[in-house]
């Protein structure tokens, strides 16, 4: 079984608390990680995750990948734009997220091995 793939999406939130509700229901399970910067449920291999603010506009989408660098040397060699450059977000997993030609902001996760 491939471990890359969409895994993650992160939904942008005005309001958290109703949101949590929101999603609490639909799928059927308290979150996982529950804090008022960050609310994230793990169902069926996926993560759904909420993000209060403004950064986002849209949901955004996560290929985990092996190798975030060279995913992001290939997509960029293709066409795409960095938009955030790798960064640490929690003991080694690493993010970053760029955009298509259409703007579309994709993201990619590399979790340590």
């Amino acid at each position: 079984m491939s471990t890359e793939g969409i895994k993650t999406v992160l939904h942008p939130v005005t309001d958290l608390e109703k949101a949590k509700a929101i999603y609490t229901a639909l799928l059927g399970i308290e979150p996982q990680t529950d804090s008022k910067y960050y609310v994230g449920f793990d169902v069926e291999g996926q993560h759904i995750g909420l993000v209060p603010g403004e950064d986002m506009t849209s949901p955004v989408s996560y290929w985990h990948v092996a190798d975030i660098e060279a995913k992001l040397a290939e997509v960029t060699a293709a066409g795409a734009t960095v938009k955030d450059a790798p960064r640490d977000v929690a003991e080694g997993r690493l993010v970053a997220t760029f955009t298509d030609a259409d703007g579309n902001v994709l993201g990619l996760v590399q979790d340590p091995h």
